[in-house]
């Protein structure tokens, strides 16, 4: 607005709209969300700039907001054997469908091929597409729902989307594929071996040295009885160690 003084000072509002999940800053227009968390999808916010002239002007646009999923553990994969560029060129049809068919609002969160490296897009005739459904209150629809009401409609689906492409189409549920260890993970499972084998050692080093012990205390007891024995009977036993006759020599007698 280029007038001045009041008539060129613009104060934003949502006329219309999720109001609950966003705000608006009457200053500046600027949106901002106030709770949308495990809510996904596209939301459609009225916005109104008025300026405060005697006289107010006001005007109206339509802003829509998509709170991305890609981080969500209701995200679904579907197959279809068709070329990446061709879904990516029908995707809007491809969600219309989807959405009519399982009855839940969908959002695509990704279109890719195993071979989106190659410079030719249309290598492959087999192309992944995640998806995820939320419901009327944009809470997401488990996945496993998703799933069987995918594999329920699997026929009327197919025959849609063939209309779609204009060609035989193929579409499953395919599991996306685990998850790699984070490097965090990875260190703390070989820390745990590597505590579990110093453990380990430390016990059987115990254990041994136990053993060790008790074994050197059995032969000292035996030395000390040897010993305690010759003390009692120093006939018995000579000076290397030989066992003697228990008997005394002649000359003791005389």
């Amino acid at each position: 607005d280029p007038d001045s003084g009041d008539n060129g000072l613009l104060l934003y509002s949502l006329v219309r709209g999720q109001t609950d999940e966003f705000d608006i800053n009457e200053n500046t227009g600027q949106i901002f969300t106030v709770s949308v968390a495990g809510k996904t999808g596209t939301f459609n916010l009225e916005v109104q700039a008025a300026d405060q002239g005697t006289r107010r002007l006001r005007a109206q646009t339509t802003v829509s907001v998509t709170v991305d999923s890609s981080s969500s553990s209701n995200i679904v994969m579907l197959v279809l054997n068709q070329k990446i560029n061709v879904v990516e060129r029908n995707s809007a049809e491809v969600q219309r469908v989807l959405e009519d068919k399982l009855g839940w609002n969908v959002y695509i969160v990704d279109i890719y091929s195993e071979d989106f490296e190659r410079k030719a897009r249309s290598s492959t005739d087999e192309t992944q597409v995640k998806i995820i459904a939320f419901d009327e209150a944009h809470q997401e629809v488990p996945a496993e729902d998703v799933k069987r009401s995918l594999r329920e409609q699997r026929g009327d689906l197919e025959v849609e989307l063939q209309k779609v492409f204009s060609a035989p189409v193929s579409a499953a549920v395919a599991e996306p594929p685990a998850a790699a260890a984070s490097p965090e993970l990875v260190a703390a499972i070989v820390l745990g071996v590597l505590l579990a084998a110093t453990s380990i050692a430390f016990l059987a080093y115990v254990l041994l040295a136990m053993k060790r012990k008790r074994k050197h205390e059995k032969q000292d007891l035996v030395k000390k009885v040897e010993i305690m024995e010759g003390i009692d009977n120093p006939w018995a036993i000579d000076r290397n160690g030989s066992v003697k006759s228990l008997e005394k020599p002649e000359h003791m007698y005389n």
